[in-house]
């Protein structure tokens, strides 16, 4: 046998299936099922079982995979024994608390894919490299790249009786629970209306407001992104058009590393992209028909 075939066996055993096994170890199925044999007639056992969802592992797979885990792993140790580390350049993200996850895990996606660079994240009020921050956040020392724009929503327990509008208006919250954020702008939809705000918890994060959104204690104003992530709560559109944007933000008077200069000129780029993507978008919408 060979550290090959073990790999191979590893990949089988944790996946239960030698199509999937054979994509993650990006070779060819009749590969992953060669080796199993090759190691099942070395063995003089039988090591998988087959069956039309997969395969499920034998009592002497079970026994071998501990053994063949060890092997792997210390052949590994011994590969990187002698090999330098590679060199990283840290870069300090500050992140502030109200950014719903899928889109930060689309932004900080060609970060974490770098060999190079060492991601680090922090708070928004952290010391850091950069942030990424709602432009009502940005300091007077600080350039801005914007990435996104997104308006405000109401986020409702499933059975409130306010779902059955397709619209509120202020006067619809008069009075209701509200769950209060940290570091949030809903301020500035009630600070517009002059409507008095009935406290019913205080959230110190998104996933916190919208559990308790879902729990039935109350009613959040948040960013349409956090809402429509969370399939437990109803989300309704506000009469107050309230909007953020959303950017990255970095001192002005502080030279750019070689990393976060290259992370903001791909943000740049995407956002020219964008903004020119809507402008034909907008131009065809308002050109007259061809005849």
């Amino acid at each position: 046998m060979d550290i090959r075939e073990l790999r191979y066996f590893a990949a089988v055993y944790r996946e239960r299936n030698l199509t999937v096994a054979a994509r993650a170890c990006f070779v060819s199925q009749p590969s992953i099922s060669t080796a199993i044999t090759h190691l099942e007639a070395e063995l003089g056992t039988t090591l998988f079982i087959r069956h039309k969802k997969g395969v499920a592992p034998t009592a002497s797979a079970e026994q071998f995979h501990a053994l063949a885990r060890r092997i792997i792993d210390e052949a590994d140790a011994a590969r990187s024994m002698f090999r330098k580390p590679a060199t990283k350049t840290t870069l300090t993200l500050g992140l502030m608390r109200t950014l719903d996850v899928p889109r930060t895990i689309a932004l900080l996606k060609p970060l974490t894919a770098r060999a190079d660079i060492a991601l680090r994240l922090v708070g928004s009020d952290e010391r850091a490299d950069a942030r990424i921050i709602s432009k009502t956040m940005l300091r007077a020392d600080e350039h801005f790249v914007a990435l996104w724009s997104e308006r405000y929503v109401a986020a409702l327990p499933p059975s409130h009786p306010l779902t059955l509008k397709e619209k509120l208006r202020t006067a619809d919250l008069v009075d209701a629970p509200l769950i209060d954020r940290c570091h949030c702008e809903q301020s500035a939809f009630f600070g517009r209306t002059g409507q008095r705000r009935r406290p019913a918890a205080v959230a110190q994060s998104e996933d916190w407001a919208m559990a308790l959104v879902a729990a039935g204690v109350g009613i959040a104003i948040v960013p349409e992104g956090v809402a429509r992530g969370h399939p437990d709560v109803a989300v309704r559109e506000i009469e107050v058009k309230v909007r953020r944007e959303v950017g990255l933000a970095y001192r002005a008077s502080v030279p750019l590393t070689d990393a976060l200069k290259d992370f903001v000129g791909k943000l740049q780029k995407q956002r020219a992209k964008s903004t020119r993507g809507r402008a034909a978008v907008a131009n065809a919408k308002g050109s007259p028909r061809q005849r």
